[in-house]
């Protein structure tokens, strides 16, 4: 069965984003398709796909290559993120769903429990859950998938401090859906907002400059099992 090329596109953004691939490394076709278990063909497709969200650059001579981004770019990103998180909470508060509601205030209990017991691992994927729940609420797909690729781009070069006080972090989780249950587009902005501010600064950049790449690359990457990508 044919892999689509959108999960191979995810699983090699994952390996970008977790470090496997290192900046600046170069990705060639072959070693991408063997290591995926694909054919060249959807691995084509996918670093394009990834060169458009700014992942991969195409160098003279080199080819597809990791990009390499500065740190005025990685600020760029918590920039872009403080202005548009906020901008899709209010619009959740305008057009969100009754599922939608029930997911966020279910991830806001479990946030709330596990700050209690403080469990940091839990608390990073709820966290993350709840954002991205948040943004399907704007019901603007173009605003979702610009927040998902913030999201993903940021992981990739911010590593994250946990809060000093994650009961407060999730308070403030609860204060958002709060009112974007109640429809209050100008609360649901403005609490969104000082969250992100906050959060903003535990963001630690994961290199200092665009120049500290090593000049090698991997080749000795064990294959991945693309199995559960076929469903």
């Amino acid at each position: 069965m044919r892999i689509p090329a959108h999960s191979v596109c995810t699983a090699i953004r994952d390996d970008i984003v977790s470090g496997v691939h290192e900046r600046g490394s170069r990705l060639t076709e072959e070693l991408l398709a063997r290591r995926y278990g694909v054919s060249r063909v959807p691995v084509r497709e996918a670093l394009r796909t990834l060169e458009a969200e700014g992942f991969v650059v195409t160098r003279r001579h080199a080819g597809a290559c990791v990009a390499e981004p500065t740190e005025q770019e990685a600020a760029d990103l918590l920039e872009m993120r403080m202005l548009l998180e906020p901008l899709g909470a209010s619009r959740a508060a305008q057009r969100r769903t009754e599922a939608h509601l029930k997911v966020l205030r279910g991830l806001v209990r479990l946030g709330q429990e596990r700050a209690r017991r403080g469990n940091s691992e839990d608390l990073r994927s709820l966290g993350g859950w709840f954002h991205e729940t948040l943004a399907q609420a704007s019901g603007s797909p173009a605003l979702t998938s610009m927040l998902t690729q913030l999201r993903h781009k940021i992981s990739w070069m911010y590593t994250v401090e946990a809060p000093a006080n994650p009961a407060e972090s999730w308070a403030e989780h609860g204060a958002i859906v709060d009112a974007v249950a109640r429809g209050d587009g100008e609360r649901a902005r403005a609490v969104t907002a000082l969250h992100t501010e906050r959060s903003t600064a535990a963001h630690r950049l994961r290199f200092r400059a665009a120049g500290d790449r090593p000049d090698r690359v991997r080749n000795s990457q064990p294959p991945v099992n693309m199995t559960s990508l076929r469903h």
